[in-house]
């Protein structure tokens, strides 16, 4: 099984991602690890990526998936995955990939990303994110509000996970 913790920046997808993997004795890899010098000195500019910069990005954390896979290893990753396409490039027809939609309000992103110090993102692109995404639906992710704890986020999605 491959789990991905997916949402905007500010959605928490590191810590769940994290706390997750813990859950389920894997490993975890965030997906921003596999971004290019290139992306990430656009983001820390504030210039949005565009569709052209994305997919070579999200083929190589496929690729990553793919071998995780072909080691019969369970893992996490984290990955923004903000329009269906992409998610449809990460699960490559997939049964075996489960998204997991960190959802908030554009209020409490922005608050999470003010007070966030250390990452590449320009907060200032929250709103560019916003208006690339195009939100799964349950038939797509399991989907959890980011105003629950982060333990209860992850209680959550352990227990939907033996339905699905």
């Amino acid at each position: 099984m491959i789990l991905i913790a997916t949402g905007v920046s500010g959605a928490g997808k590191t810590r769940i991602g994290e706390l997750l993997a813990e859950r389920l004795n894997c490993t975890f890899t965030d997906g921003d690890t596999f971004h290019s010098a290139t992306n990430k000195e656009k983001m820390h500019k504030g210039i949005p990526l565009t569709d052209d910069d994305r997919w070579p990005w999200l083929k190589t954390i496929r690729a990553a998936i793919e071998e995780k896979q072909r080691v019969g290893e369970t893992a996490v990753f984290t990955c923004s995955s903000l329009k269906r396409s992409y998610r449809d490039v990460l699960r490559n027809g997939d049964k075996d990939v489960c998204f997991v939609y960190l959802h908030g309000t554009f209020d409490v992103l922005q608050e999470r990303l003010q007070t966030r110090s250390g990452h590449f993102f320009d907060p200032s692109l929250l709103k560019s994110q916003l208006d690339t995404l195009e939100e799964p639906g349950e038939d797509e992710a399991i989907i959890e509000s980011i105003t629950l704890t982060p333990e209860q986020i992850v209680d959550n999605v352990i227990e939907k996970l033996k339905t699905r």
